[in-house]
């Protein structure tokens, strides 16, 4: 490791230690963003039968980014 890798290790420790001090609620409340999803957050719930159908409503409707596609 550099001498550059090396610093930029401590700046991350030294980071990651104040962020420990800080209270839990403080971490849980600024430590998670909403991110809208695009037709998955347009209806309140979904239910299929089958998880055959579900992959195939993922695959059909949802943004090839989400990850939600089938392997290719």
């Amino acid at each position: 490791m550099n001498a550059k890798d090396r610093q930029a290790d401590a700046q991350w420790r030294d980071q990651c230690r104040r962020q420990m001090k800080r209270p839990l609620a403080a971490r849980l409340k600024y430590g998670f963003n909403y991110v809208y999803k695009p037709v998955l957050d347009d209806a309140p719930w979904r239910s299929f039968k089958t998880m055959a159908e579900y992959r195939r409503w993922c695959a059909n409707n949802l943004p090839e980014y989400l990850g939600f596609k089938p392997a290719q």
